[in-house]
């Protein structure tokens, strides 16, 4: 009794005493289960925010206020003369986290760095086949294979990355996920156990929280890093609470089962603004929201009958109904605030008359039967899956074209919609920092189509060099002119039914502080504390 009555007074004096604040988790509901761990093999933002955000750490990370990129593991770097070598000096001390899995023996040092990259650029490495049929999908897309000529350890602390040829955009796409650091230490104890699927399962980074266990569609649990590098979380413990549906999501923070809750529908936005107990954060997002026509599938493969199809799609009533008239109506890949953004091209008009015209000149008079693959599930690029879904169903039953909806599973969709099975997808894309490549690499280059993510499927010569050019020179003139021609190949041939520039929101309990939804979809809860 004694015990119990000094514990309860040592708890008040703490609670009451100016300045001492304690510790308390953090439980955010998110959207999605994600499809693993091992980030470099995926390419869901889902993915991103329970691996990379949290668990790793890149050699450099953008910051979102400055607009630039800034040190991480990497506390410096130098670039040589010619734009060809980037040496990276790491930070000293840099300790991997110790789980029930993994105790590490040392610090993060150079051989970390180079086992990272080896894996996703050198088919030989032991490591690079661990990937599966999935591969590297941002690896391939960004044409890093052919980019980096080597990754070479200059000592315990430094790291040469030579570069067959310039590239404006090497540093900033090393702040992207994909680009976390890896434990060799932690791998080779892997391999030699035959364990390799482990590094999927059961993470080891450099990040303020380790995983501590993950219940698919549930819930994943994380602990705080006591041995992290930089500033200590002011939270004790997170928790994802893994919840598809956004209605369910806006329950759930209003009942205090969660402090944060991601992706929410506009209409529960509006709502949060008017209830005391929330807060809303929200910023024009660096998200595109569109619907890939797969050009390697008929009719899709003609450019008049993707053409055809967006000027069939009445987009002010899809943007009214899903998004609730919030964002931007897209016509390129990426939005308007972005440099070279090129505002000469139009949208094309709804015209069911002129899409009917298209599609008897390409020889379907009478239309066609096609598919429309869906997720499930809402999120900041889809507040409504299906019901956009239906809108466009009715929209191309218009001109002749019959349409069946087929709703997929989040992770099914992904896997088939890379290895090109889909006709028609909707789909979003969130860039990783403010470049305009980090949409057209990926998207639209011959390696994305290799790799996956280029869901239309559209590889051409000239389009590719454009893109190439543009990564080739840091002159921001010269590349918003490659860009500009890029932007017109991609809207002339139409190979998207360009549809939103969605704005991120996020809503928190009142006693949340610290915490700013991100433009790019990405999660710092570095500063994020719960009062």
């Amino acid at each position: 009794m004694r015990l119990t009555l000094v514990a309860a007074a040592a708890a008040a004096i703490l609670l009451a005493a100016p300045g001492i604040a304690l510790s308390k988790p953090l439980t955010i509901c998110t959207e999605a289960s994600p499809d693993g761990f091992d980030v470099v093999q995926f390419n869901s933002l889902v993915t991103t925010n329970a691996s990379a955000d949290v668990i790793f750490n890149t050699l450099v990370a953008y910051d979102e206020a400055a607009k630039k990129v800034a040190p991480a593991l990497a506390e410096k770097w130098d670039v040589s003369s010619d734009g060809l070598t980037y040496t990276f000096h790491l930070r000293p001390n840099v300790q991997f986290q110790t789980t029930e899995w993994f105790k590490p023996t040392r610090a993060l040092d150079a051989d970390d760095v180079v086992f990272t990259f080896s894996r996703m650029l050198d088919d030989s490495n032991p490591w690079h086949k661990v990937a599966g049929a999935s591969g590297f999908p941002h690896a391939q897309s960004m044409g890093l294979v052919k980019l980096i000529k080597a990754v070479t350890k200059v000592d315990d602390h430094t790291v040469k990355f030579e570069l067959n040829e310039p590239n404006a955009t090497f540093v900033p796409i090393l702040t992207m996920g994909f680009a976390s650091i890896y434990s060799a230490e932690y791998a080779d104890k892997l391999l030699k156990a035959n364990q390799q699927t482990d590094l999927n399962s059961k993470p080891v980074g450099t990040g303020p929280f380790a995983l501590k266990s993950y219940t698919k569609d549930s819930v994943i649990r994380y602990d705080v890093n006591p041995a992290y590098w930089g500033p200590k979380p002011k939270i004790d413990r997170l928790i994802y609470a893994i919840t598809p549906d956004a209605a369910v999501r806006a329950q759930k923070i209003k009942a205090g089962e969660c402090q944060i809750a991601l992706s929410p529908k506009p209409q529960d936005v509006t709502d949060a603004k008017k209830d005391h107990a929330l807060k809303v954060s929200e910023t024009p997002a660096f998200m595109t929201a569109f619907v890939a026509l797969n050009t390697e599938k008929k009719p899709l493969d003609n450019p008049k009958v993707r053409q055809a199809i967006n000027m069939a799609f009445d987009r002010t009533t899809y943007m009214k109904t899903v998004f609730d008239n919030t964002g931007t109506a897209a016509v390129n890949p990426y939005p308007p605030n972005t440099w070279s953004y090129d505002k000469n091209i139009a949208a094309y008009k709804y015209s069911p008359d002129a899409a009917k015209k298209l599609l008897a000149e390409a020889g379907f008079p009478n239309g066609f039967d096609t598919t429309i693959w869906v997720r499930p599930n809402g999120s900041v690029l889809n507040p409504n899956p299906k019901v956009g879904a239906e809108l466009l169903q009715a929209d191309l039953a218009k001109i002749g074209v019959k349409a069946q909806v087929k709703v997929i599973e989040w992770g099914e969709l992904i896997r088939s919609a890379k290895l090109g099975q889909h006709d028609m997808l909707f789909m979003g894309w969130a860039g990783d920092n403010g470049d305009p490549d980090n949409y057209l690499s990926p998207l639209f280059s011959c390696n994305a189509v290799k790799s996956g993510i280029n869901f239309a499927r559209y590889c051409d010569p000239q389009l590719d060099k454009l893109i190439a050019d543009g990564k080739a020179t840091p002159d921001v003139a010269k590349r918003t002119q490659s860009y500009d021609g890029a932007q017109n190949i991609i809207h002339d041939q139409a190979l998207w039914i360009p549809l939103v520039y969605p704005t991120a929101a996020a809503l928190t309990r009142a006693n949340v502080s610290g915490f700013n939804v991100s433009p790019f979809g990405r999660l710092n809860l570095g500063g994020v504390s719960v009062q």
